[in-house]
């Protein structure tokens, strides 16, 4: 199976071994670690989601996918390293749920903790 993260790979050797393995929760960078939680999201990996997610801005839980939605595919626009353990990516994640389609464009903000890249939160990024 190709990723869902739209990267040239398959599953198991791209977001797949962030996912589960030895290399479980070891997602490189920022750009890594926001292309594994789209393919979670896809995938409905939602206890990837909630480990990757910083503390304090977690929720406690997080519904499974609506059965109708379908992920459409991921574009990300940029990466960028703000020092040592902070990075932003800018992405959009395509959907259709309904017969409606939808994208989300956000800014996500990430934080290195014990090692490890971690989702903070993100906000909407206005269109160029």
């Amino acid at each position: 199976m190709d990723c869902p993260c739209g990267q040239p790979a398959r599953y198991p050797q791209c977001c797949g071994r962030w996912h589960a393995g030895p290399l479980h929760l070891q997602a490189p960078d920022a750009e890594h670690l926001m292309r594994s939680r789209y393919s979670a999201y896809v995938l409905g990996k939602t206890g990837y989601l909630l480990e990757t997610w910083h503390p304090q801005t977690r929720p406690a839980d997080l519904p499974p996918n609506p059965p109708d939605l379908r992920w459409l595919g991921l574009d990300v626009r940029r990466h960028e390293q703000v020092d040592a353990n902070h990075a932003t990516v800018e992405f959009v994640a395509r959907s259709k749920q309904g017969g409606r389609a939808n994208r989300l464009h956000e800014i996500s903000r990430f934080e290195r903790l014990g090692g490890r890249w971690i989702y903070i939160d993100g906000v909407s990024a206005r269109p160029r």
